[in-house]
């Protein structure tokens, strides 16, 4: 009965020492067909569009295991995050999701992929995703510090979102960022064009870019 008893006692103890049976991570599979989600959304594609945003987002939390942002296929996230403004325009969650969550990683590759995701997708509707696109900017001029690439979409707010709810410092992103690559000209030129384009009508905002001006002029 003793030697019973021990040895029971000894595989209880190699029991506990063992780690824990821990499955294997899971590849975030390709998005289905956007006909494929409609069909399956029967005729509700607003609630399928924040399922599939939910399961997204909670695929990085499987069975225990936490998957690192930076090790998921960025590819494919992309794509499940077209598919999700696919079935609902107005949705906002997919660009905050890819600027402000999968675009804060330390890969600058799938950071920049994105960052162009949210690009892509801003010119459909820039006067409500203008956010997405300035955070981008501001990611693209301070992480990858890519100034090029901030300019660029910055460029794209200026020219895209016209909408009265614009705040001044969007519109205006572009101008400093130009400051930042030493084109004086190119900053002197936009302000300028700001000015005369009607656009504006704050006149706190027209005295701020007027003497913006004049400072860019007295030091060329």
């Amino acid at each position: 009965m003793l030697a019973v008893l021990f040895a029971l006692t000894l595989q209880i103890l190699w029991q506990a020492s063992r780690p824990p049976a821990r499955a294997p991570a899971q590849d975030l599979p390709p998005a289905p067909s956007l006909a494929t989600l409609q069909l399956a959304a029967m005729g509700d594609p607003i609630a399928l569009s924040k399922a599939t945003m939910l399961y997204v987002q909670g695929f990085d939390e499987q069975a225990g295991i936490s998957i690192a942002w930076r090790n998921l296929d960025y590819t494919k996230v992309a794509l499940w995050l077209q598919r999700v403004l696919d079935l609902d325009p107005r949705s906002q969650y997919p660009l905050l999701a890819a600027s402000e969550v999968y675009g804060s990683v330390s890969d600058p590759a799938r950071a920049r992929l994105m960052l162009d995701f949210v690009y892509a997708r801003f010119s459909e509707d820039p006067n409500r995703r203008w956010p997405w696109l300035a955070h981008a900017a501001l990611v693209a001029r301070h992480r990858l510090h890519d100034l090029p690439l901030a300019r660029r979409y910055a460029a794209a707010i200026r020219m895209q979102a016209t909408g009265a709810n614009i705040p001044a410092w969007a519109r205006e992103l572009e101008i400093f960022i130009a400051e930042d690559m030493n084109e004086v000209d190119a900053a002197r030129a936009l302000i300028g064009g700001l000015l005369q384009s009607g656009q504006i009508t704050d006149p706190n905002e027209l005295k701020f870019l007027a003497a913006r001006l004049d400072q860019l002029n007295q030091k060329h």
